[in-house]
This record gives structure tokens, C-alpha cells and sequence, in this order.
């Protein structure tokens, strides 16, 4: 990750293009080289190239409406006394919030942070948001899940055809929306298996309808694993000491028949699986707390399949 601060964005961005705006505007009205250097606290060889266009601005920031309007209201202020340095730097202040606050700074700030893009990150207005900590904390389970699973010896045999998938599910889900979970889906090449994208929520419906089930019945159940359901991994599972739940492999209403056979069997349990039906693979779902800790569980019962 390329740790950027917003500050750096400022003075990088919005400085320099609030400098050559306000230097352009002060000579509007008369001012010499010297007496506008002295206003913007810069050298006079700056405020030369300022005025002959060689500056560099960002043109994001110097379009926005705000960015015009302070310029031209603090311009006029220090121009004609009106305006001291406190209420300039007030306004300028107050410029830099707005453009802070889901606007350009924020665009440049996405775009030269990757990690930030779709998190409507707003850190420099209200601090840090928990809904968007729990949020990266889901989407890091799962990434550490995919990996998990992309390095552990053997576990492209126990891909499905259709793939795999993991998922973590955000504290008080109720829609596939709050899962997070590799779009695409995870599937082999060659013996290897590969991750084809960065989680997103909302990627997986399977995993979700499972973890949602999981969930509903133990909030403390909210990641899961989907592998190939293989009597070998089976009964690896009950060599650990778990016993696993079979259930009916039919799409309708699956959710909530895993509902009830989990509050039937009064726990969730670590692994679940069913056997295929018409056009429908065998598949079997190793639970956990998040995806990392489902993959661990599954990482494990691989191991000890291919170890055999």
C-alpha cells in the first residue's frame, strides 16, 4: 500500500493552484511582483512565474466553484485592505474543507491511494469511521482467506468445477450485499489455484446464503469456504473431532432450511455439505469466524488429506 496523507495532497495540489490563482487575481488589481509576494508569503522570482503561466496548477481544483469564488473574495479583501492575513487564512481554511469533503481532494487522494477507492472515505471531515473500519476489516479476512487457500499444497484438487469462493459477512448482515466475498470466483489453472480480483461485497450469493444462515443462528459464526465435497475431506473432518451436517442441495429457500437445521441441531456446525443433485455439484461449506479463519480450518483439512 502507498500510504499518502491528505495533508500531502494539499500542499502538492491545492497550494500551488490557490497560489497562482490568487497571484493572477492580486495583479487584476494592481499589484506589483513584490507587493503580491509579500501577501502570499512566497519569493518574487515565484510570484514571476506564477504570473508568466509556467506554474503548474491542478485543474480539478482550480475549476471548482469554490475554489473561484474564495479566490476572488480574498483577492478583492487583501487588494483593497478589507481582508487581513487571519480572515484570508480563514478562508482558505474553509476552501480546503470543502474540497476535502467528497471533492477533488479526495478524487486525487483516491487515485494516487488505490486502497481508498469505494470506501466514501471522509477521514479528513469526521474522522474515523467505524462502519468503514468493520468494512476493511471484512474485505482483509477474505483477502487473507484467498491467499490461504492459493498457497496451501493441494487444495486445487478440492476446487469445484464451478470454483470456490470465500466470504466474511459484516457484524448484523442481512443481505448478500454485507457479505464480502472474490468476485468471479476462485478457480484452478494448471494445478494452481488462482484469485482472480479484490474482494467486494456482494460478490458471492452461495457463500453469502450460507454465512447469512450461519450467522442468524451464532453471530459469531461469519466467514465461510466452499470446497468440493470429497469423502476424504470428510472424513479428515471427523478425524478432527467434527461432525459435519449434511443438507439438502436444492437453491429454494436453502437459506432458511439452514436455518432451521442448525437451530435444530442447537450450534452451527464447522462443516456442512451436501451432495450434488441435477446440475448441481457437490459442494462442501467449511464455517469459521471470517474467511481467514474458515480457510485456515479448510487449509488444514487439506493438509491432511494430501499428507496421507
Amino acid at each position: 500500500m502507498s500510504l499518502r496523507l491528505p495533508g500531502e495532497i494539499v500542499v502538492d495540489h491545492v497550494l500551488p493552484t490557490l497560489r497562482v490563482e490568487l497571484a493572477t487575481e492580486l495583479a487584476d488589481y494592481g499589484l506589483t511582483q513584490r507587493e503580491i509576494a509579500d501577501e502570499l508569503g512566497v519569493t518574487q522570482a515565484a510570484v514571476s512565474t506564477y504570473l508568466s503561466g509556467d506554474a503548474s496548477t491542478t485543474e480539478s481544483i482550480a475549476a471548482h466553484p469554490r475554489t473561484r469564488s474564495t479566490v476572488e473574495r480574498v483577492a478583492e479583501g487583501l487588494a483593497t485592505g478589507e481582508m487581513n492575513g487571519y480572515d484570508a487564512l480563514a478562508a482558505v481554511l474553509d476552501l480546503v474543507q470543502t474540497l476535502e469533503d467528497r471533492g477533488p481532494v479526495c478524487e486525487i487522494h483516491e487515485t494516487e491511494m488505490p486502497a481508498l477507492q469505494g470506501l466514501s472515505c471522509d477521514l479528513c471531515i469526521r474522522g474515523r469511521d467505524e462502519a468503514v473500519s468493520t468494512e476493511q476489516a471484512a474485505l482483509a479476512s477474505v483477502r487473507k482467506a484467498a491467499r490461504v487457500l492459493s498457497t496451501t499444497v493441494g487444495v486445487a484438487r478440492f476446487v469445484p468445477n464451478v470454483g470456490s469462493n470465500v466470504g466474511t459477512a459484516l457484524p448484523d448482515a442481512a443481505e448478500p450485499t454485507d457479505v464480502a466475498a472474490i468476485p468471479g470466483r476462485i478457480y484452478t489453472v494448471d494445478d494452481r489455484v488462482e484469485v482472480p480480483a479484490n474482494p467486494e461485497f456482494g460478490a458471492s450469493n452461495h457463500v453469502a446464503t450460507i454465512v447469512l444462515a450461519a450467522a442468524d443462528v451464532d453471530p459469531g459464526v461469519r466467514g465461510a469456504v466452499n470446497l468440493t465435497t470429497d469423502d476424504a475431506l470428510l472424513t479428515a473432518v471427523r478425524d478432527r473431532g467434527v461432525d459435519p451436517l449434511a443438507f439438502d442441495a436444492e437453491y429454494d429457500d436453502r437459506g432458511r432450511r439452514l436455518r432451521d437445521r442448525f437451530a435444530d441441531r442447537g450450534a452451527v456446525p464447522r462443516v456442512v455439505f451436501h451432495r450434488g443433485a441435477f446440475g448441481i455439484e457437490p459442494i462442501t461449506y467449511v464455517l469459521g469466524t471470517d474467511a481467514a479463519d474458515a480457510a485456515r480450518f479448510a487449509a488444514d483439512l487439506v493438509t491432511d488429506v494430501v499428507g496421507e
